[in-house]
């Protein structure tokens, strides 16, 4: 058996693409990793495991290893769980072992004596919820789940004790009156809290670097230009610049040592390489100089640069805080949907309502929900009436109706009514984290021009590297003298930016992607969303996309002879007339219990109308023709006109009104009272609101718009016309979607299908971009590219817009970010100083000025990518 297993797992300590080359490199070396992708704007390691070949666990603790000796971290949570039920040592190896199959678990280790499991697993992966459920299902129990400790040293530090036990669900569970104070306390997220640690370990090097940089580059700028006097010229001048300097190399730059070294020993270069390697030069210089001036000799000049190293070390440090800060705010849309997931939920057992942590409610738990609550995991409604909030899903603010038999989504929020949900998804199944798995797995994916950046980006350093030698090469016999060539030696290792080149695409993905999100549009992944883009035609399946995809009475013409038959509602809702809901009621009548789709729509109208049906005291199905009922001591007849024929009914003068609606593609229902005609019922599949406005917008966009369906040619005329299509493919079988897609893009045509059933799944495959619609089947949704939750089609063009939106925006950043690189490299290596023209700063950039260019390059690549989140569909 061929089984793979996939997981993404989030790393720190990443600073450019070097870095996440290093990390793939690493993750590649543990044994059963059949692929390693690191997204370096999301921070998210992507592996593909053969199981086979090894426990996937057993891999994942590997991989954890070798990128912690590469240098980065892979953030983990410590969990302690007293057991019980243990009578052996075996008893403890068989709890190790079945913790340890738990996904995301990477140590399991149960004391006997203690009676005590201690856990790790990676965040993210794994949860407290499945490995009490695995010590259940290996027959024990545990009476207590500890909060877990975030691990991630060095950067998030030691872990925290444990607090009190708390009962779980193997134990009395805690009735809801009882603990409001009891799951307060939940799981840490410790990627989380890893970056938070990451950004203060920043924010404490920058203040150092400050504290220290600001007198020393006051003092040694007021020197250079006469502004304290000639005592600033002792010797001693020279000492104090160097003890100020020192703390700022070697503590704010120890990170960057650190990372060149560990990145040099994996055989690759990062941006480390390049500050560490400038930065040092000058700092070595400087202190050459202090040196021979001590000895009294002027062989190097009388010159230091302590300030330029530790002036450009401070501006990294600013840079790649607020580079940090600034791609926190990428994935805001994924914090957004996982801070909706509810901590606990109440539950009905016994009779009485206990909260427990939503991790432990069961599939066939009730449910209670109390007005203003968010709904904990997704169900049917058994009991009660409210209206829900589901824009969370579909970007829609109406709230929606919920009553008996309605089904509702975790995370979404109840109005005013009381409802009691029997769980039908708990925990990972659960819309909304499908919903986040899918986001997150999209935006973690490299796009197919990231892929190119990836090759420039292995060879950067290297020869940035080179460039610097032969700069000091050529400066050297130009005769400009040992410290100008060195200074614009530590001017080009400085200015290189390979951060800016590496956040330039996923940034960009990062944001689009999770805007898309926000308004229920699902991209399954970052290829999907660049060839979105790129559409010329877009092919629309008719059944429950176009159209409703259920039929509905959308006429009702009532002979004028007809006279009023009892009771009736003055106030019918459209199509039914005015004052003649009495024949609706008794079509109604006659087909309740009726499994004809025409039939279940009239009683549909019925129910809408707020009408109580009668019950039929004979009923009789008529093949070929319609139904027979006695309604209230009335014959009754419902069919088509073969029947009114076959049982010589006075048809009333409606026969053009039947074939005007016939001609419309609408199903025509006669009703036919005590053997005269009264009504004609009209039943169609109505359009969709917004399905003419979204055809519009395609056809606006320039984009070529085609029906196809396996409806007839007058149905599919019909409903082609109402919304503005005019290529419409009817009759066709599913195989024969296929073909018309083929053929599309056989005319050169970059081709989206839309469906949302089965029968489409293989045109959806087939398409440039397959569109599936949320309310659609789960096979649909599998076979696409992408998913639209609202199922309008209004979501098609904003989708298209979307992609157009990131792929400009990510053509902007690619351009700054190797356009910064190709023009600010050569201007450091001093290509402008033959040039009186050029502006002396330019002539000789000096390394600080360098240094800030750099550090605002990558910032300024997020900030660009941020600007999609304003981006207005």
């Amino acid at each position: 058996m061929n089984e793979k297993k996939q997981f993404t797992v989030p790393v720190i300590g990443m600073t450019c693409l070097g870095c996440a080359a290093s990390v793939e490199a690493g993750s590649k070396k543990a044994g059963a990793v059949e692929e390693a992708a690191v997204n370096f704007a999301s921070e998210r390691l992507t592996l593909t495991v053969d199981a086979n070949q090894r426990p996937a666990n057993e891999v994942l603790a590997e991989v954890r290893r070798q990128v912690t000796r590469a240098g980065y971290k892979i953030p983990t949570l410590t969990l302690s769980l007293p057991i019980i039920g243990m009578s052996c040592t075996a008893c403890a190896n068989a709890i190790e072992k079945a913790i340890g199959d738990v996904d995301g678990v990477v140590y399991a280790s149960v004391n006997f004596a203690a009676e005590q499991a201690s856990v790790e697993y990676v965040s993210g992966l794994g949860s407290r919820g499945p490995i009490v459920e695995a010590i259940r299902k290996a027959g024990y129990d545990t009476v207590a789940a500890a909060s877990p400790s975030p691990q991630a040293p060095p950067v998030v530090g030691a872990p925290g004790t444990a607090d009190a036990p708390v009962a779980s669900n193997g134990a009395s569970p805690v009735p809801a009156r009882a603990a409001p104070q009891v799951f307060e306390a939940h799981e840490e997220d410790a990627e989380a809290a890893a970056r938070a640690a990451a950004i203060q370990h920043e924010f404490i090097r920058l203040l150092v670097g400050v504290l220290f940089s600001l007198p020393l580059l006051t003092i040694s700028m007021g020197r250079d230009f006469g502004l304290f006097g000639a005592w600033m010229h002792g010797a001693w001048v020279n000492w104090l610049l160097f003890l100020l300097a020192t703390p700022v190399q070697f503590f704010v730059g120890w990170d960057y040592y650190v990372g060149a070294f560990k990145s040099l020993r994996n055989r690759s270069a990062n941006m480390d390489v390049l500050v560490a390697m400038g930065t040092t030069v000058a700092y070595a210089f400087s202190l050459a100089v202090l040196a021979a001036i001590s000895v009294g000799s002027d062989l190097l000049g009388g010159h230091v640069y302590f300030e330029t190293s530790a002036v450009i070390i401070t501006l990294v440090v600013l840079g790649k805080l607020l580079e940090a800060r600034a791609k926190g705010r990428t994935s805001a849309a994924i914090k957004e949907l996982m801070g909706l997931q509810s901590r606990t939920a109440r539950v009905l057992r016994a009779g009485q309502e206990f909260d427990v942590p939503v991790e432990e409610v069961l599939i066939g738990d009730m449910v209670v929900v109390r007005p203003g609550e968010r709904i904990p995991v997704d169900g049917v409604v058994v009991s009660g009436e409210s209206s829900v909030d589901e824009s969370t899903f579909t970007g829609e603010s109406m709230p929606v109706d919920k009553a008996s038999g309605a089904g509702v989504f975790g995370a979404t929020l109840n109005g005013r009514g009381l409802l009691g949900i029997e769980a039908t998804k708990i925990g990972r199944e659960t819309a909304l984290a499908q919903i986040i798995r899918l986001v997150e797995e999209a935006q973690g994916s490299k796009a197919p021009i990231q892929r190119m950046v990836d090759q420039v980006a292995a060879y950067f350093v290297p020869a940035v590297i080179g460039l610097a030698g032969v700069t000091f090469v050529v400066w050297m016999f130009a005769g400009a003298g040992f410290v100008a060539a060195l200074l614009r030696v530590v001017a080009v290792l400085v200015i290189a930016c390979p951060c800016a080149m590496g956040l330039a695409t996923p940034t960009s993905i990062m944001v689009g992607i999770g805007k898309g999100a926000g308004i229920g549009i699902l991209f399954k992944n970052s290829v999907a969303l660049e060839h979105t883009q790129k559409l010329t035609a877009v092919l629309l399946d008719k059944t429950g996309t176009i159209t409703q995809g259920e039929p509905a009475v959308t006429d009702m013409v009532v002979s004028q002879e007809t006279p009023a038959i009892g009771f009736d509602r003055p106030d019918a809702q459209l199509p039914i007339p005015a004052g003649r809901t009495d024949l609706l009621r008794l079509a109604a009548s006659a087909e309740r219990g009726s499994e004809h789709p025409l039939g279940e729509a009239i009683v549909r109208a019925a129910q809408a109308n707020g009408l109580e049906l009668a019950e039929p005291a004979q009923f009789e199905a008529l093949a070929g023709h319609g139904i027979a009922a006695d309604v209230e001591e009335k014959r009754v007849l419902l069919g088509n006109l073969r029947l009114m024929e076959r049982e010589e009914v006075d048809l009333n003068g409606l026969v053009p009104r039947y074939e005007e609606l016939q001609a419309e593609a609408k199903s025509t229902v006669w009703l036919a009272v005590d053997g005269r005609a009264a009504a004609l019922i009209a039943v169609a599949d109505t359009v969709k609101e917004g399905s003419g406005e979204a055809v519009a917008a395609l056809r606006k966009m320039g984009l070529t718009v085609a029906m196809l369906t396996g409806d007839n040619q007058a149905t599919a005329d019909a409903i082609a016309r109402e919304v503005g299509i005019n290529r419409v493919i009817a009759e066709l079988l599913p195989g024969q979607k296929v073909d018309q897609v083929k053929a599309m893009q056989a005319e050169g045509f970059r081709v989206a299908m839309l469906g949302d059933g089965i029968n489409d799944a293989p045109a959806l495959a087939q398409a440039d971009v397959g569109i599936a619609i949320g309310a659609g089947t789960d096979v649909a949704m599998e076979a696409a590219d992408v998913t639209l939750i609202r199922g309008d089609l209004r979501s098609v063009p904003q989708a298209i817009l979307l992609s157009q939106a990131t792929m400009r925006n990510i053509r902007q950043n690619l351009s700054w970010a190797f356009g910064y690189n190709v023009a600010l490299i050569p201007i450091a290596a001093g290509i402008l100083a033959p040039f009186p023209w050029a502006p002396p700063f330019l002539q000789q950039l000096h390394p600080i000025l360098a240094a800030a260019a750099m550090a605002f390059s990558s910032v300024s690549v997020v900030v660009n990518a941020l600007r999609l989140r304003q981006f207005q569909l």
